[in-house]
């Protein structure tokens, strides 16, 4: 599963309804598949752009798709971002997590009249595994990668009280600012995290 499929998980409520706008979550997702590209060592900063610096697969079909998609071509972080979630990423990640018989998806129609789809877990354990895992390091425990960069994306969009709250603010920004990555990965990441903020924004 990949870090942006994890948001995904957090961001839906267990009747499959988003919690958050899909404002917000759309350019999350988009960041948070650069960002775990980021810390594969396929995407870096270059000056204030982000480019590719290695082409290989890493046999993951989404964050294979999106080094494909960013090509040679060096962009601003949130001209990246704005790039990925243009092309039907949150779709095709759900989907994915249906297939995998992670999720489920139902329709159904609000007030009756309105066609409504709903993406409930269909193997309970997935959000609460992931959410064991954040809180944990929130209480305390090391990061490993993969939970500092899902972390690092939520405290730059303020989201991290929405899906975790009750934690001090300055254990939020100790972790994603934390050495879970070498510096300049955690420093990558953190570009992408704010630039999911000015897409929000269309800039």
């Amino acid at each position: 599963m990949t870090i942006a499929e994890e948001l995904l998980l957090l961001a839906y409520d267990k009747e499959g309804r988003p919690d958050v706008t899909m404002t917000w979550l759309d350019p999350a997702i988009a960041a948070a598949v650069l960002a775990e590209l980021v810390v594969h060592g396929r995407v870096e900063m270059s000056g204030r752009r982000l480019r590719v610096r290695d082409q290989s697969r890493l046999g993951e079909d989404e964050l294979d798709a999106a080094l494909a998609l960013m090509g040679a071509k060096s962009r601003r972080p949130v001209s990246c971002v704005q790039l990925l979630e243009r092309h039907g990423l949150r779709r095709r990640l759900l989907t994915r997590l249906v297939t995998g018989g992670v999720l489920a998806e139902t329709r159904g129609k609000a007030l009756g009249f309105f066609p409504v789809k709903r993406w409930p877990e269909a193997r309970p354990g997935g959000r609460a595994e992931i959410r064991a895992r954040v809180a944990a390091v929130l209480g305390g425990a090391e990061p490993d990668p993969r939970t500092g960069t899902l972390i690092a994306i939520l405290h730059a969009d303020r989201y991290t009280r929405t899906f975790f709250p009750g934690y001090d603010d300055r254990r939020y920004k100790e972790v994603a600012e934390g050495g879970w990555a070498a510096e300049p990965v955690i420093r990558t990441v953190g570009v992408i995290a704010d630039a999911a903020l000015y897409a929000m924004a269309g800039e």
